[in-house]
C-alpha cells in the first residue's frame, strides 16, 4: 500500500523536486541568497537555480570541505548561503568545517542535508544519512528542520531562509504524500498535530508522519484512539506539546527513519524522563547499516513500516493499562 493511502492522504512528487522549487521562489523573492552546490545539483534540485539564476548559482564540485568554507564567507559578507549536498558527504567530509566556521559563528548559513534515511535504496549505505541528526544534534547552535510533506518543505525553506542564524534542513529522494493545506501556518519550534486522539500519541518527523497517520487509522478500527505529532523541528524542541501529550494520553511512541541511538526518539525521550514520564516505545533503526535494495522491501525489512509503528502502539498501551 503506497504511503499515506491508509490515511487517505493524496500523492505527491519527490521531496526533493519541492525543496528545489521552494528554494527558487525565496531566491526569486531575496537577492541575497545564493546556492552552493556539490556538484548534485541534478539530485538536490538546485539546479532549477543554475538554469534560471545562474548568477547566484555555484558548483563548487566534490569537495564538501571548501563548498562549506565558501559559503561560510559569503554568510560572513551578508548573503544568505544554502549550502546543499548528501548529508552523508557533508557530515563525514566537512563536520570540522561545518563546526569551526557555521555553528561556532553562529553564522547565517543554510544547510540542505539531502538523501537522509534509508529511503534513497538501491545506491547504498555509503550515501545514506542514517545518523545525520544525532550528528548535527552535536551543533548547539544550529536549527535542526524534518519536513514531512509539500507543504512543511516548502514552509521550512522560507522559515529558513527568514531566521538569522545557522540551519539545517532535511530532505528526501521519495515521494511524501499531502498531509497539509497550502496555508498551513508551520513555525520554527512549533511542532503539528495532524491528528488529535486520547489513548496515546505518535511523535514522528519526516516520512514516518505519513506512516504514522496510516498506522493511526489502523489502530482506530480496533477502537484505540492514537494522537499523532510531527515533530518537524528537532532543535529547538517543542517541550510543551511533548509534555501536553505524555499528560492527556498517557503513552508515546515515536517514529524516525534515522538511527534510534541519538536521534529524535532520544531527544524526546530526555523531554518525557525530565518533566512527566510515561511508557514509551521506539520505532526506528537498530544499530546496523543498511545494504542497498527497494526502498518499499528496505522499510519491511528494517521496521520502518506503519504496521511496526502499529504493533509498538500496542505494546505501550498494553502497558498503560497495566499501570493504572
Amino acid at each position: 500500500m503506497r504511503l499515506g493511502e491508509k490515511a487517505g492522504l493524496k500523492p505527491s512528487k519527490p521531496l526533493r523536486d519541492i525543496f528545489g522549487e521552494s528554494l527558487l521562489d525565496v531566491a526569486r523573492e531575496n537577492p541575497k541568497v545564493v546556492v552552493l552546490d556539490g556538484d548534485l545539483g541534478n539530485s538536490t534540485k538546485t539546479e532549477l537555480i543554475r538554469v534560471e539564476l545562474p548568477e547566484r548559482y555555484f558548483n563548487i564540485g566534490i569537495a564538501e570541505s571548501n563548498l562549506v568554507c565558501i559559503g561560510a564567507g559569503m554568510a560572513g559578507a551578508g548573503l544568505i548561503p544554502w549550502i546543499t549536498s548528501f548529508s552523508s558527504f557533508l557530515l563525514c567530509n566537512a563536520y570540522d568545517q561545518i563546526r569551526l566556521s557555521i555553528a561556532i559563528s553562529n553564522l547565517n548559513a543554510k544547510i540542505l542535508g539531502s538523501h537522509g534515511g534509508i529511503t534513497l535504496g538501491k545506491d547504498g549505505p555509503t550515501q545514506m544519512g542514517i545518523e545525520d541528526l544525532a550528528l548535527v544534534g552535536g551543533f548547539p547552535t544550529m536549527v535542526i528542520l524534518v519536513p514531512s510533506d509539500p507543504t512543511t518543505m516548502k514552509s521550512a525553506v522560507k522559515a529558513a531562509t527568514e531566521y538569522v542564524g545557522p540551519v539545517w534542513l532535511r530532505s528526501s529522494r521519495i515521494s511524501m504524500p499531502i498531509i497539509y493545506p497550502d496555508d498551513l501556518t508551520f513555525t520554527i519550534g512549533e511542532a503539528l498535530t495532524p491528528r488529535e486522539g486520547t489513548d496515546l500519541t505518535i511523535i514522528a518527523n519526516g516520512m514516518m508522519v505519513a506512516a504514522s497517520l496510516d498506522a493511526a487509522q489502523t489502530l482506530l478500527e480496533e477502537g484505540i484512539d492514537a494522537r499523532v505529532i510531527d515533530l518537524h523541528t528537532l532543535r529547538p524542541i517543542d517541550k510543551a506539546t511533548i509534555i501536553k501529550a505524555a499528560r492527556e494520553t498517557g503513552a508515546i511512541v515515536t517514529a524516525e527513519e534515522h538511527l534510534l541511538h541519538g536521534g529524535m526518539g532520544s531527544n524526546v525521550a530526555r523531554v518525557i524522563a525530565e518533566s512527566y514520564p510515561v511508557p514509551m516505545r521506539f520505532v526506528g533503526l537498530a544499530d546496523t547499516y543498511v545494504e542497498s535494495g527497494d526502498p518499499d522491501d528496505l522499510l519491511e525489512k528494517y521496521h520502518l513500516t506503519a504496521r511496526d509503528i502499529e504493533d509498538k502502539a500496542r505494546e505501550v498501551l498494553a502497558e498503560k493499562r497495566k499501570g493504572k
